[in-house]
């Protein structure tokens, strides 16, 4: 299984990640960073296949996903 670690203070919420996620795994969160945006979440880890989508597409290389 993939683990996806969030980077949560280099996150903008852009939501370009949850957008392109063929597995839906990711979403933004209700907590905020200390810029004030609301950082992502991985939600359904289980759907994770691993495919690093949502960290290369990422503007602020706030996603580092290891299989």
């Amino acid at each position: 299984m993939a683990k996806i670690e969030v980077f949560k203070e280099s996150c903008k919420s852009c939501g370009y990640c949850v957008k392109y996620c063929p597995g839906n795994v990711i979403k933004i969160g209700t907590d905020v960073n200390q810029k004030g945006y609301q950082y992502l979440v991985a939600d359904k880890m289980e759907n994770c296949i691993g495919c690093k989508i949502c960290a290369s597409i990422c503007p602020d290389a706030a996603i580092e996903v290891y299989k």
